[in-house]
């Protein structure tokens, strides 16, 4: 019998002594860059192709999104990539270079590929520590200048660690814009103030956010008092009024507790200057409302009495006031002034006031001492309201010839009665309402009547001594 005969089959390494055709560790080598460089090197074109379009699009979605997931995603995309290069390795057959210079090749490429992710990841984990200790410390602004450091390469190497960034960057972006709107409310626009501080309890619902937040609200309260008193009273009255949250955000009513008095005090001494009564008063019983205990307590009740006189004043001093030839509404209408002095023994002094400009009792005053008449509201203690002068009793008659016609005619003359109102200012009640009689002489030489009228009944001629003792009860006690 012959020998059989064995042919060797074909294997997919080279007999001892001869270059292996491709290496799998090289390959492998070459697709842990991401770049196809394994398939390159088994000379799949279209496997390199496909490596690198896959790396591109995970890479993309990456950077963009900045989720967890796509990072995981690269990684299971490289480990696929190389063990799939190290199996077709091992699976192909060809020419080829040497293994040496395979691995060489492999290792020229990705080593510096990993070596600059690992660079750029190192430091891309630097820069995030620099950011938390600075988001620790409430520090804003180094923050956002540790977040400048980061450029493309540090998304491509730690896309979710530089997106975490990117995140301490905004808050600090909205504590920024919540600085630009407290600031505007420290001019008194309170819709400014409101708008503040629902952003800054948003943003410190979010957690980590503490301090940034604290330092935010410190940078405001900072600034409080500003210079105009009148804009801290309407700020720190806003705080006051806050709703608490319970949280840091409250320190705002500490503040405004510590500055609020001074700053109403000062506003309402500001209005008492420009004689603004009304707000004057408002402010000072705003800071007795809400701080009775305060050192300034005292002040801001003399503050208060003091506006409200003038608040008084004001008022009685309108309704004092008359057009030309009228009464004022006063007599009508009073009003009580209590900074006026009391009625009492001795003289006191008044304000007359006639019907109207064509009553001949309108010219009484002028026959009156200026002790008896006071020069406004402020140095009044009476006001003397005359009505319209009628015929008061007869004194005497008297016969009077005509010039031109000779006839004579009898006429009566009549004491003159004035009916007055007397008010004390101080408190706006009547004390006297009477009719005054006025005495004087009777039967002058001479009378005036219109030429064919009869000259009818006259007022006695009074003189000044006649009115002021008719008057002097009034005002003399």
């Amino acid at each position: 019998m012959s020998d059989p005969t064995y042919t060797a089959p074909a294997m997919p390494y080279a007999a001892p002594g001869e270059a292996r055709t491709h290496d799998p560790v090289a390959v492998a080598v070459g697709n842990a860059s991401l770049l196809g460089v394994g398939y390159l090197l088994l000379r799949r074109y279209w496997f390199a192709l496909a490596a690198v379009a896959g790396t591109v699009v995970l890479v993309s979605r990456l950077v963009s999104t900045s989720d967890a997931w796509y990072e995981v995603a690269v990684l299971v995309w490289w480990a696929a990539v190389i063990v799939h290069g190290w199996f077709l390795a091992r699976r192909s057959t060809g020419s080829g270079s040497t293994v040496r210079s395979q691995r060489l090749v492999a290792l020229a490429v990705t080593m510096p590929v990993l070596l600059i992710v690992g660079v750029l990841r190192f430091d891309a984990a630097r820069i995030q520590g620099s950011i938390a200790e600075a988001r620790r410390n409430g520090d804003c602004t180094r923050v956002v200048s540790a977040q400048d450091q980061v450029w493309f390469g540090h998304r491509i190497a730690d896309a979710p660690g530089t997106a975490r960034g990117d995140d301490v960057v905004a808050v600090c972006d909205r504590l920024g814009t919540v600085t630009a709107q407290l600031s505007k409310g420290l001019t008194g626009d309170t819709r400014a103030l409101k708008k503040g501080f629902g952003t800054l309890a948003s943003v410190l619902a979010q957690d980590g956010n503490d301090r940034a937040v604290e330092a935010t609200l410190n940078g405001f309260l900072d600034h409080l008092p500003v210079n105009d008193p009148c804009v801290t009273a309407d700020v720190t009255g806003w705080l006051r009024n806050r709703e608490p949250s319970h949280d840091l955000l409250d320190r705002s009513a500490d503040t405004a507790a510590r500055t609020a008095p001074a700053a109403l005090v000062g506003c309402a001494d500001d209005f008492m200057e420009h004689n603004n009564w009304e707000p004057a008063r408002d402010r000072y019983d705003e800071l007795l409302q809400w701080y009775p205990g305060s050192d300034l307590a005292d002040r801001a009740r003399r503050g208060t009495i003091k506006a409200a006189l003038n608040i008084e004043l004001v008022k009685v001093s309108g309704l004092l006031t008359a057009e030309a030839g009228e009464q004022p509404a006063y007599c009508s209408s009073p009003a009580k002034y209590s900074g006026a002095k009391p009625l009492g023994k001795g003289t006191n002094r008044a304000l007359f006031f006639g019907h109207d400009e064509y009553s001949i009792a309108s010219d009484y005053p002028k026959k009156f001492p200026s002790s008896w008449k006071a020069a406004d509201a402020s140095d009044a203690v009476l006001v003397v309201c005359m009505g319209e002068v009628t015929y008061g009793p007869s004194t005497q008659t008297c016969p009077y010839q005509a010039k031109s016609s000779g006839a004579v005619s009898n006429v009566t003359f009549h004491k003159i009665e004035v009916p007055v109102k007397v008010y004390e200012l101080r408190t706006g009640k009547l004390v006297t309402s009477r009719k005054l009689q006025i005495g004087g002489t009777s039967c002058p030489s001479t009378v005036y009547a219109e030429e064919g009228s009869d000259p009818g009944p006259m007022y006695v001629r009074a003189s000044a001594s006649d009115v002021r003792a008719a008057f002097r009860p009034l005002v003399v006690r």
